[in-house]
């Protein structure tokens, strides 16, 4: 009985229902009959996207199905679309990130980075959020935020156990300083792992999302390097501004000394011991990966014209599985099985999101929306950007941020077009504000990670994040507007 008054059950039924009803009902006005069989198949994934009715592989492999039995792609065409290049840079991506967890390097570079930045307590959570940014840019932020909690409930006790010494009590609701600063070390590292993420084009899939969409409806390529100009500054602006206002405002740290942290960060290190010939090994590949996203562009050599980013990634993956790790048991850097625990999953959801982009193309869909959007043409270009970035946040909250990525990034590509401005206008701050949901646990699996610890309640979660989330709308809006063109050569207000 539960499960059929679930948003699931009513998800279930309610998507083919809107599909059907769209299918039998007549054409709107100036639309083609194939555009309108994309659209209904558009809602029918998007309502089971945003219910999670049927996993979200499942319903990315719904084009495969539909389009070829409504007749707008052939079976021979639509599958194409989930071969897209972009698909094996992050698979290039997900390979090295796993490679690094297993020998755990991840684990020891975060550990560094913390017993560098210093143990009082605002420098203990810069450190976390550091820490945590950065291995989000590479790994996922999922895997980033769930290798974190453990260490920082670690910290947290043993700063308890220190109040208790003192006289003050040990349990997390006594004492504001102590629990402020749990508050703000939980807080910390749901969301710069977020955060993090925006700062390249594999750390977080809205933004291969909008790379691949870039790509198959506008022809615009997105590369490793233009990414990085971008969202880097935006990325380590959003980071400062959140931990100050974590440990400023929201939470503000009356005690500034920790003793006996630095005791548990040296014991994690001891029980990595001495760095691995493995751990150097991946971490030679993993430099190699990064120089040549860089590299290849700053640097234009006609010889590698044809290479990709995606190459880049797929070659360092490959010298994963052929550098051994003990020649003695004939093992290497990485096995298939490791290999095998990538999040397929999100690579058929890329798939599934491109195959409808070539849909929205091919049908004719994409320019009947500009169309129908043209009316919203008089409203500024400030105005549009902030609208948008502050819509995908919201909506953001309530569902995927892969799925409502995908949804609204062609929708929001065919407004600019129809407004008379570069699609980058709106996808741009669309993919970054799929990334900057702050306040519900449901909103991004580093939210749910932390709020599983019962540390941080929903109402704690939400108060800060809202003011977050109006903060990134602000910062989204200015950075896509000034720094934007800077760094692409592009001028937003031409098509």
């Amino acid at each position: 009985m539960h499960y059929l008054l679930s948003r699931q059950f009513v998800g279930l039924l309610l998507g083919p229902a809107v599909c059907i009803t769209m299918l039998l009902g007549p054409v709107p006005e100036d639309m083609s009959p194939s555009a309108l069989k994309v659209a209904a198949v558009a809602c029918l994934m998007a309502i089971w996207w945003i219910s999670e009715a049927a996993p979200v592989a499942a319903t990315a492999l719904l084009p495969i199905v539909l389009f070829p039995v409504l007749g707008v792609m052939s079976t021979a065409e639509t599958p194409t679309a989930y071969g897209n290049h972009l698909i094996f840079l992050f698979m290039g991506g997900f390979l090295i990130a796993v490679t690094m967890q297993k020998w755990n390097l991840h684990r020891r570079i975060a550990m560094l980075i913390i017993q560098f930045i210093g143990v009082s307590s605002d420098r203990m959570i810069l450190g976390f959020m550091l820490a945590t940014a950065l291995l989000s840019m590479w790994i996922s932020n999922t895997a980033t935020a769930m290798m974190m909690l453990p260490i920082a409930l670690a910290v947290i006790s043993e700063v308890d156990q220190l109040k208790s010494a003192g006289g003050e009590g040990a349990s997390p609701g006594n004492g504001e300083r102590k629990s402020n600063f749990g508050i703000c070390l939980m807080l910390g590292i749901a969301y710069s792992a977020s955060i993090g993420g925006v700062a390249t084009l594999i750390g977080t899939p809205p933004n291969a999302i909008l790379a691949g969409m870039a790509e198959k409806i506008y022809g615009l390529t997105i590369g490793f390097a233009d990414w990085l100009a971008f969202g880097l500054p935006l990325s380590a602006t959003m980071f400062l501004i959140t931990w100050y206002y974590l440990t400023r405002i929201a939470y503000p740290l009356n005690e500034k000394d920790l003793p006996g942290i630095g005791r548990i960060i040296s014991t994690e290190l001891e029980r990595l011991g001495p760095t691995s010939r493995q751990e150097r090994w991946v971490l030679v590949v993993f430099m190699l990966v990064s120089i040549g996203w860089i590299l290849r562009g700053l640097i234009d050599v006609p010889a590698l014209s044809m290479v990709s980013d995606a190459s880049i990634a797929m070659a360092g993956a490959l010298l994963l599985f052929v550098i051994p790790s003990d020649t003695a048991e004939r093992e290497f850097l990485l096995d298939w099985r490791t290999a095998a625990s990538i999040p397929w999953d999100i690579i058929i959801l890329f798939g599934g999101g491109f195959a409808l982009a070539q849909g929205f193309i091919e049908s004719g869909l994409s320019l009947w929306i500009a169309d129908q959007m043209s009316t919203l043409e008089g409203a500024s270009l400030i105005t549009m950007i902030s609208i948008a970035t502050l819509i995908v946040i919201f909506l953001t909250e309530i569902t995927s941020n892969t799925a409502t990525a995908t949804i609204m990034i062609p929708v929001l590509g065919a407004l600019s077009i129809a407004m008379g401005l570069h699609p980058y206008s709106l996808m741009v701050p669309a993919a970054v504000a799929a990334s900057f949901a702050f306040m519900l646990p449901v909103a991004t699996p580093p939210n749910a990670i932390i709020f599983s610890s019962r540390y941080v309640t929903i109402p704690q979660m939400a108060k800060t994040g809202f003011w977050l989330n109006i903060i990134a709308v602000a910062l989204i809006s200015l950075f896509v507007l000034f720094l934007l063109p800077l760094v692409w050569g592009i001028d937003l207000a031409v098509i």
